[in-house]
């Protein structure tokens, strides 16, 4: 309780110093989502519902509100690298937009590629000036893996042909916060497939600087604006694991969360694509899912206005938040067998007889039985 109190205090201090600067926005955040169609009250059951993902007492909901509110004080600058600019499209693009793609819009957005109507000369010195004038203030935000093999040759930008590193770099060492947006700048992504041949790295590994990693390809925007609240808030880090991703979006396996969980305890698994067991929304893990091996909220989150996930749709999990995925959850459409689980002194086709008494892992005792039952078997792996 009293660690509560004093985290209420310090974003009671913190918001309070952002309501003394100039709203850089000309028109009121309120204004903006009811010509959207969203009314107060749903964007406070907005607020509250992302008081409950950051894992916060519901007292903060006000405290969320007022921080979208205030969201236009805090200076960002958003940076591309070597990437697809699919985490800023599946952020910004929506054809019914929600609240938070409307609060990402409401932010002092100093810099960003992909949104801004500079271009040559003029976008650099946008970017020199965001840099200058705000030093010591403005949020990082870099989507995209950093090449670094030959000095970062490999990814130049703007007229002045600087390197991506170079740029990072020097962004990062005048910013208040870093934020790797999606898998790419977080781990490196599908630029540090093997065998890598431009150097790709996350954001982390070029710079000597604490870095919050929201891991997926991509992430939800939820993930994606609720660290940006909790910054906003609270002007530091939220709590992270050991991947520098923040507890409260990546606490959990998305397996524990899964609407097709008990059909794995169960032991009943889509044998192929498009039989009876697909239709009845069994089990994906047989076809590949990476759900027991990735931590996210997909399922809770879901994308499209919360309207589906891969799971949901018909595919299973591919892992795309954790680290070296695109080499480690290969092949995406099988079972990963033998390999061994993330930290774990054991196999996939085996796991159940150890965790019979191992609650942590959640693995079923019906599943178990279909293991051994020959429901699942070796030469379900070699499909």
């Amino acid at each position: 309780m009293d660690t509560h109190a004093a985290l209420y205090a310090l974003g009671q201090s913190r918001l309070a110093k952002l309501r003394q600067l100039p709203s850089k926005k000309q028109q009121p955040l309120q204004e903006r989502l009811e010509e959207n169609g969203i009314s107060r009250r749903e964007f406070l059951v907005w607020s509250a519902t992302l008081t409950a993902a950051l894992a916060l007492p519901m007292p903060f909901s006000s405290m969320v509100a007022e921080a979208a509110e205030l969201a236009d004080r805090v200076p960002l600058i958003w940076l591309h690298m070597a990437e697809c600019t699919g985490c800023s499209e599946s952020l910004i693009r929506s054809s019914t937009p929600d609240v938070s793609t409307l609060i990402f819009d409401h932010v002092s957005l100093e810099y960003q590629e992909t949104l801004m109507a500079a271009a040559g000369w003029q976008a650099e010195e946008n970017l020199d000036a965001a840099m200058r004038d705000y030093h010591g203030q403005y949020l990082l935000a870099v989507e995209g893996a950093v090449p670094t093999a030959n000095g970062g040759a490999f990814l130049t930008l703007g007229c002045k042909g600087r390197t991506g590193l170079d740029m990072v770099r020097e962004a990062a060492a005048g910013a208040a916060a870093i934020i790797s947006v999606g898998t790419c700048a977080s781990f490196g992504g599908v630029q540090a497939a093997k065998p890598n041949p431009t150097g790709a790295k996350g954001v982390h590994a070029v710079i000597d600087r604490p870095v919050i990693n929201l891991g997926g390809c991509p992430p939800s925007s939820s993930n994606i604006v609720g660290t940006l609240m909790y910054y906003i808030m609270f002007g530091k880090l939220p709590a992270l694991d050991t991947f520098n991703r923040p507890k409260w979006a990546y606490g959990a396996r998305v397996h524990d969360n899964c609407e097709r969980r008990g059909h794995f305890d169960a032991g009943e698994f889509v044998e192929e694509f498009g039989d009876e067991g697909a239709e009845n929304g069994y089990c994906l893990y047989k076809m590949g899912c990476k759900g027991p091996y990735t931590y996210n909220n997909c399922p809770q989150e879901r994308f499209n206005n919360h309207t589906s996930w891969p799971v949901l749709a018909g595919h299973g999990c591919i892992g795309c938040s954790e680290p070296d995925f695109w080499d480690d959850m290969a092949d995406f459409e099988k079972p990963l067998g033998r390999q061994l689980l993330h930290g774990l002194d054991a196999t996939a086709d085996t796991i159940g007889a150890v965790t019979l008494g191992l609650t942590a892992l959640g693995i079923g005792a019906h599943a178990v039985g279909s293991f051994f039952a020959g429901t699942y078997n070796d030469e379900d792996n070699e499909k």
